[in-house]
């Protein structure tokens, strides 16, 4: 009786588990986001191939190497194609897009500690300095550890600790002895809480694959007012690189935004580009 039970609940589970994974998995966007983000990996697109665009680099013809980068982000998104035209904007001293691409690479690799260091130096080249609201001390853990790995390897981790999970719950009720029943027990919750948290983590991710809210400004310099409208009264102003999050994605001629230091203002649609 059981065996029954213990196999209903694995059915039923695996159903609900295999339902949640597809949603997630349904969310990559090609297999390079699991390459590295090195300068010299091969992958055919199209008409072109990254090995021209590296070939390019190579020879210091950043402009070659961005025109191929560019069309095979047309085919779609890539950790390592964005890492590499990052580099290339940074070289021809095109700071705004190199921060724009190095985003871009981040959100498909939070994890990726290249894309990250990268990206920091090209935000010191930036104007604005911007000092961002403290956070409480668990909610900033908890955010590097979801931007720790990317939504597939949380998914990943999910599946992994969900069929652990299931043989410590084989232990735990068919086993006679204690000492395996009490180890199958401890073990369950463990990687019970990680099946939790690798899902809540991906579907975090997946949230922030599906709803782009933050942005680069793009313009050499834009006056942030306090309305919708040219003649709003004028706030600040913010110049190219910087990164901001969009409050109002209502207007399609005028955003609201808000930066990391809490201020807020309008400014018009094409002086920035979403991550």
């Amino acid at each position: 009786m059981k065996k029954i039970l213990f196999l209903i609940l694995i059915s039923m589970s695996m159903t609900c588990f295999g339902q949640d994974s597809q949603s997630i998995d349904s969310m990559q966007v090609n297999d390079s986001i699991h390459t590295s983000s090195t300068i010299f990996s091969n992958n055919a697109s199209g008409d072109v191939t990254k090995a021209e665009g590296d070939s390019a680099y190579i020879k210091e013809d950043y402009a070659a190497a961005i025109q191929v980068y560019e069309a095979l982000l047309k085919n779609g998104e890539a950790a390592d194609v964005y890492y590499n035209l990052g580099n290339s904007y940074y070289k021809i001293g095109e700071i705004a897009k190199a921060v724009l691409n190095y985003e871009r690479a981040l959100l498909l690799q939070p994890g990726n500690n290249d894309i990250r260091a990268n990206l920091e130096v090209a935000r010191t080249k930036t104007i604005d300095k911007v000092e961002p609201i403290p956070e409480i001390f668990f909610v900033s853990w908890t955010k590097s550890l979801i931007n720790s790995m990317s939504v597939d390897a949380w998914a990943t981790w999910g599946i992994i600790s969900f069929i652990l999970l299931i043989v410590a719950l084989y232990f735990f009720i068919f086993s006679k002895r204690i000492t395996w029943k009490k180890a199958g027990f401890i073990s369950g919750i463990i990687f019970l809480i990680i099946t939790i948290c690798a899902n809540l983590f991906a579907s975090e991710q997946k949230e922030h694959l599906i709803n782009r809210n933050e942005a680069i400004i793009m313009n050499p310099s834009i006056t942030v007012r306090s309305t919708p409208s040219e003649n709003g009264t004028s706030l600040f102003i913010l110049h190219e690189g910087r990164k901001v999050s969009i409050k109002d994605n209502s207007m399609k001629e005028w955003k609201e935004i808000r930066l990391e230091d809490g201020k807020v203002g309008w400014i018009p649609a094409s002086a920035i580009e979403v991550i």
